[in-house]
């Protein structure tokens, strides 16, 4: 099958995206029946562990299992969050590359987007901000703390909703 074959572009899609479309591994995720699928498998893997890391912490900083050591579990778990980021990239780039020209139309995808860099500004504040000065909070976090965790567990679970309504829009 050709470069682009199985791809309707859309009126007015940028140039990039059909260019990126084209490219060998864009055609050949549309054209196996197969490729797409086990990404996609890929994809949901490398996000469950990622989001479910950065849920348990999150639910850990906002008071949940106590008796844990803080600075201990995120030792733990912030490794397998970033696990599932070199899962999770890589995957998504295909999968995006495999339909450039309508995802990147998409307002939910681009919602999608734009939830993904809050949420990342998001940890990179608590990380540069209470997380920096904490010494793991052994009577419970200082209340900005819980508020990135909050604002990250929403922001990542609507990063899933927009994901799941994809396939819907």
């Amino acid at each position: 099958m050709p470069p682009g074959a199985g791809l309707d572009i859309p009126a007015g899609a940028a140039a990039w995206t059909v260019w990126l479309a084209a490219t060998p591994p864009a055609a050949a995720m549309r054209a196996s029946a197969w490729l797409y699928p086990g990404i996609e498998i890929l994809h949901i893997i490398g996000f469950t562990v990622l989001v479910g890391a950065l849920a348990m912490f999150d639910l850990r900083v906002l008071g949940l299992g106590r008796e844990l050591p803080l600075r201990a579990l995120a030792r733990y778990l912030l490794p397998w969050s970033a696990g599932g980021m070199l899962v999770v990239l890589p995957s998504g780039l295909l999968l995006f590359a495999a339909e450039a020209p309508d995802l990147a139309a998409n307002r939910v995808f681009l919602l999608k987007l734009v939830l993904i860099a809050v949420a990342g500004l998001n940890a990179l504040a608590f990380h540069l901000g209470p997380w920096r000065v904490g010494d793991g909070w052994p009577g419970g976090a200082p209340l900005r703390a819980r508020l990135h965790a909050a604002l990250s567990l929403l922001l990542w679970l609507a990063v899933i909703a927009c994901g799941r309504l994809l396939a819907y829009v």
